[in-house]
């Protein structure tokens, strides 16, 4: 009998005689087989009996198994080249007991698939999950033929002496392909995983498959495989091939041909175990190593779509639209520049007239907005006589000199102002411009004992003027600012080399594992190139370093043109005006440069340890545009690029620890808020006294002893209200966020630190407007139009920032809810349109600071106010 049901089972559905030369080896199978069930049952002392019987689908079988018998279940279908229907094996087990599990095993033509029930499956620190009611879709491997009956038999067997009940019950899938742009709906759960075949139509090269629930948990996976057996479809294996992410609500994998050469794939849904990989609470940990747990309902309705993806041509044309949005730029530029240059042609052939020169030329004081009496003739007088004769007038060389000496001495006054400024033009003549930068030294002029002395005096006064702050040797501060520019560059390439590199990687292994949950993409709108996943959002960066290229072409151009106004001996080059320093100029076009090359690398595979990347030059071009807010009416004493640079490092240091340390550890934002605190009350004192003081063992004595003589004693105000007023609020601005730090403590610490520069920035430059009108200058209409430009585009900006289509504070399932489909030219999504508007944004604010003081570049430089 048992011989009889093993023939049968191993050659059902045989036709036609045994060959000849298959007899004896048949024969001496036949010999080995009785030989082994004679051993097998002197040994254990028992025959188990295997029953085969012909079943059929969609019908429920409900028999018992021991470990006595087993039973054999076949079953044939008819599959067709050009059709492929699925088949699922349902089992329930009615036994409560879970020692002794059945086991299930389908053989297949080319795959074998076996099971237990009760199903164990592991979570986190080994926990364990029984499931009495597994379901199973067989792999469908393709056939040659047009059609083709195929068989299949489901052993059941058990090594349990009692007998335990189970349900068995094998059907058809008839939704098993699923077409484009139709949803299909399923239930799906860890015990009973689901698949679905695509195949790819005509003329479509690339597919988007999103997977939707409307349950955020149960945690669940969804994968793309290949046609090929076996499927991995259970949560301890569905990581082994393919390409796979997890998801709460929503998930999406852009699919292409060539990655499938039959054309077609699987689509895998598998619920997790757990959901601790979506962010969701761990279960607690059983008191038995060995203890099953109960996991409850984790089925999960979910629904599936396949979609077109975008062809060539939508490639093409955002790339186009791309590269046309900032080329306009630079054929504006030429038009401006164009009319600029003949309304200056036009202004200088209106000089060549004396009725028509300009008061800097013929010595004439400036009419309103710089008339007698303003901030400006305080610094007029203090520079021409205070200072001039401050060995023999020492008291009056403090405070507020008044409008008399002027309003008694005009004349004399003006012909002081020429006698002045001919020597100094005497002297810029007959200094060799030849001199090689390299000869000259700042050290040159501060080391000296009496120029010391001089300095405490000039910078210490009541009321400034930048010719106070503007009488180093132009060589000299011209090779300090280059400086900038050099370091940057040298900077830039040591940094960008390795962050290219390591993106390089990043993309290779996400290629290679087919881990989804490496990069955090707006999977919605992810559209690849080549082996990027993303080349819409690298894109998207091309206009930092277009419009920071066509930054330092306009900073170029002014610089040439001020370079041949001194070679002519131009007195409003030489005298007037805002001095021109263009190296902290040439930095900022060239960290706005790399910003957008390191924006784009962090955008191959955006994640938390690689955010640094994408604001690291956001520090460094806040950090500039501060410096040079500062440098325009404190040339002399502004910070070396080494010492900002080092100041930067510090910051991005600090990013760093943050971002790997910060999340949630209290000690790193307590050192953190401390030194955030200390370092704007130095900054403070650093600016409120223009340099001139001492960080040493007796600086508390000497802030006691001020304390006491002017507030106390005399109830004097600040002598500086003004520098008084901006940092009274930018320590107000500066508390607050290291209190909301302290309090909050922000996961995104590299973004709450770019806050803490952009705040810092925006006070500062609106203070800078607001006593540049207050002091009677004005701004010109180009600057003007400029500064409302830029307004309007960084709110626009702002408001698709904040859109946040991807956070990696969450976990790579949480962080696609907030992915949404593109919205411009069904190519670039909203942080693509971030990085439009961003780029454009800080081109404007450049030209801001290179335009707002046009204005001054006719006015004496002893007549403007440093503030």
């Amino acid at each position: 009998m048992v011989l009889r049901s093993c023939w049968k089972s191993r050659h059902k559905g045989s036709s036609g005689p045994v060959p000849c030369w298959l007899r004896p080896g048949l024969a001496a199978l036949l010999w080995f087989c009785v030989s082994q069930l004679v051993c097998g049952s002197v040994a254990f002392g028992e025959i188990k009996n295997v029953i085969q019987k012909d079943a059929e689908f969609d019908v429920t079988y409900n028999d018992t198994v021991t470990s006595e018998n087993q039973t054999i279940y076949a079953f044939n279908h008819t599959v067709s080249r050009n059709k492929t229907e699925g088949v699922r094996v349902t089992v329930d087990v009615l036994s409560q007991s879970l020692e002794s599990p059945i086991l299930f095993v389908v053989r297949q033509k080319q795959a074998v698939l076996s099971f237990q029930v009760p199903l164990i499956l592991r979570g986190l620190y080994q926990r364990k999950y029984p499931y009495k009611h597994v379901g199973r879709t067989l792999c469908q491997p393709p056939t040659r033929a047009a059609s083709e009956t195929q068989y299949f038999f489901v052993d059941v067997s058990t090594l349990s002496s009692q007998g335990t009940n189970y349900h068995l019950r094998v059907s058809r899938v008839e939704s098993f392909t699923l077409q484009t742009d139709k949803k299909f709906s399923f239930i799906a759960s860890p015990s009973q995983p689901q698949y679905f075949k695509y195949v790819f139509p005509d003329g479509v090269d690339t597919v988007i498959v999103k997977v939707s629930s409307d349950m955020a948990f149960p945690c669940s996976v969804m994968s793309i495989q290949d046609i090929q057996c076996p499927v991995y479809d259970l949560d301890n294996n569905v990581a082994f091939i393919g390409m796979y992410q997890t998801m709460t609500k929503k998930g999406a994998i852009t699919v292409q041909r060539k990655d499938f050469p039959s054309n077609s794939f699987y689509v895998v849904v598998v619920v997790k175990t757990e959901d601790e990989a979506c962010g969701g609470p761990l279960r607690f940990y059983p008191l038995r190593p060995d203890e099953l747990i109960d996991a409850g309902n984790r089925s999960k309705i979910v629904d599936v779509v396949v979609t077109p993806a975008i062809n060539s041509e939508v490639y093409v044309m955002g790339m186009l639209f791309c590269l046309g949005i900032f080329l306009s730029f630079y054929l504006l530029t030429l038009l401006v520049a164009c009319v600029e240059n003949k309304r200056m042609n036009k202004r200088r052939e209106m000089f060549q007239n004396p009725a028509d020169m300009s008061p800097a030329e013929t010595g004439k004081t400036p009419a309103s907005p710089y008339e007698y009496g303003s901030f400006a003739d305080n610094c007029s007088t203090l520079s021409s006589e205070a200072v001039t004769d401050s060995a023999t007038s020492t008291d009056n060389n403090y405070g507020y000199m008044g409008q008399e000496p002027f309003k008694r001495r005009p004349i004399l006054n003006h012909l002081h102002h020429i006698a002045v400024r001919v020597e100094r033009s005497l002297d810029s003549v007959g200094r060799s411009r030849q001199e090689s930068l390299s000869s000259v030294e700042e050290d040159d002029y501060d080391t000296l004992d009496d120029i010391n002395s001089d300095k405490n005096i000039v910078r210490t006064k009541k009321f400034l003027c930048v010719s106070d702050l503007a009488r180093k040797d132009k060589r000299v501060l011209s090779k300090k600012y280059q400086i900038y520019f050099w370091n940057i560059a040298t900077i830039a390439v040591f940094y960008a080399l390795p962050v290219i590199q390591l993106v390089i990687t990043y993309q290779t292994v996400v290629n290679v594992t087919g881990n989804q949950d490496i990069c955090y993409y707006n999977f919605m709108c992810a559209h690849p190139l080549g082996a990027l996943s993303a080349f819409n959002n690298i894109l998207s960066n091309l206009g930092y370093v277009m419009l920071g290229l066509l930054f330092l072409l306009i900073v170029l151009k002014r610089d040439i043109v001020h370079n041949r106004a001194l070679v002519r001996n131009d007195l409003n080059a030489l005298e007037c005006g805002i001095p021109k320093h263009f190296g902290l100029f040439y930095a900022m076009g060239t960290a706005l440069m790399m910003e957008g090359l390191l924006s784009a690398c962090y955008h191959v595979c955006p994640n938390y340890t690689n955010f640094q990347f994408d604001t690291s030059f956001m520090y460094m071009i806040a950090g500039l545009c501060m410096l040079k807010l500062y440098q325009k009416r404190h040339p002399d004493i502004n910070a070396s690029a080494y010492t900002a640079y080092a100041c930067l490092a510090a910051v991005i240091f600090f990013s760093v620890l943050g971002v790997v340390f910060g999340r949630g550890n209290t000690v790193f934002w307590i050192v953190f808020s401390v030194i955030h605190i200390l370092a704007t009350l130095l900054l403070s004192t650093q600016l409120y006294y223009m340099g001139r003081w001492r960080l040493d063992s007796g600086v508390l004595r000497r802030m006691v002893y001020i304390i006491y003589t002017d507030s106390i004693r005399q109830c004097s105000g600040p002598m500086y209200i003004d520098r008084m007023v901006l940092l009274v609020m930018g320590n107000i601005v500066n508390w607050s966020l290291a209190a909301y730090g302290l309090i909050e403590r922000p996961n995104d610490f590299a973004s709450y630190l770019l806050a803490i520069a952009i705040c810092n920035l925006l006070l500062y430059f609106a203070f800078y407007i607001i006593m540049k009108l207050r002091s009677g200058e004005r701004i010109q209409c180009l600057a003007l139009v400029c500064i409302l430009f830029t307004a309007v585009v960084w709110g626009f900006a702002l408001y698709f920032f904040f859109q946040g289509l991807s956070t990696w504070q969450k976990t790579p399932a949480e962080s696609r809810e907030h992915n949404r489909d593109c919205i411009l030219l069904s190519f670039f999504d909203d942080h693509d349109i971030w990085h439009f508007l961003s780029s454009i944004a800080m081109f404007g604010s450049f030209l801001v600071l290179l335009t707002m003081d046009d204005d001054l570049d006719t006015v004496q430089r002893d007549k403007i106010y440093v503030f």
